[in-house]
């Protein structure tokens, strides 16, 4: 499905990173992956062993990891921003601004960066995709974590204008946008323990369960591949009936 296609995945220890790394290897793909712990030579070397077909990059800066993919592979055909941070709970009047600042930056703006570094050679090319690993949250708002929300809908906005600017040179962009799914950042081990927990966080999603990351992955494989030429500046949800 994904034969020889170039793909950069950021943010690849979190989140979707991995299960995307794992599809997209499966269907044939060359997946360089960003991920600040990849400083280290021991978490690439890990990472590139576990999933073969991805190759870790030691880089961090968007514009240098971009000029090295076109360096060595002439071109990039998907970029997945698989931006990750957590969701901190703060009522509006107790939020500090910093704090806000630092979501931004981890899940606006570094996709921002990112998105214009790769659309610069997708347009040269005259095809391409972006995907935007978002959320669901904004569709409905979550009280108290209005600076997790305002970050994801801000994002959601920013796939759904790129689509409207990139769309003449065949560049589809679109945001995944899940919530509830399985993930250590936004629902670690020790609150799926407490049952009462638990049960109030399922109580929300009418399907009465969280998403799994398999299930993410073959949503994410679908719109990164060739079946999804004629999708772009979409919000698709992925919440089990939660984001109507």
């Amino acid at each position: 499905m994904l034969k020889d296609k170039i793909i950069l995945i950021t943010d690849t220890l979190h989140f979707l990173g991995e299960t995307g790394c794992r599809v997209l290897t499966g269907a044939g793909a060359i997946v360089y992956a960003q991920d600040a712990e990849f400083t280290d030579a021991e978490a690439r070397a890990k990472i590139e062993a576990e999933i073969p077909g991805v190759r870790a990059l030691e880089e961090q800066d968007p514009t240098t990891i971009v000029d090295k993919i076109i360096a060595e592979t002439g071109r990039i055909d998907v970029l997945v921003n698989n931006d990750a941070y957590p969701a901190i709970k703060a009522a509006i009047d107790e939020a500090e601004v910093a704090e806000f600042r630092r979501t931004l930056e981890a899940l606006m703006v570094r996709g921002f960066h990112f998105a214009s570094e790769a659309s610069r050679h997708m347009k040269k090319a005259g095809r391409g995709k972006i995907l935007f690993i978002s959320s669901a949250a904004p569709k409905n708002g979550i009280p108290n974590y209005s600076m997790y929300v305002a970050a994801r809908g801000g994002t959601n906005a920013l796939a759904r204008s790129l689509a409207k600017e990139l769309g003449r040179f065949n560049i589809q962009v679109n945001a995944l946008a899940p919530n509830f799914i399985e993930s250590p950042m936004y629902f670690p081990d020790e609150l799926l323990a407490n049952k009462e927990a638990f049960k109030k966080i399922t109580s929300q999603i009418p399907l009465g369960r969280l998403g799994t990351q398999e299930e993410a992955g073959e949503y994410l494989l679908f719109l990164v591949s060739d079946k999804s030429n004629f999708i772009t500046g979409q919000e698709l949800y992925l919440a089990g009936g939660w984001a109507t």
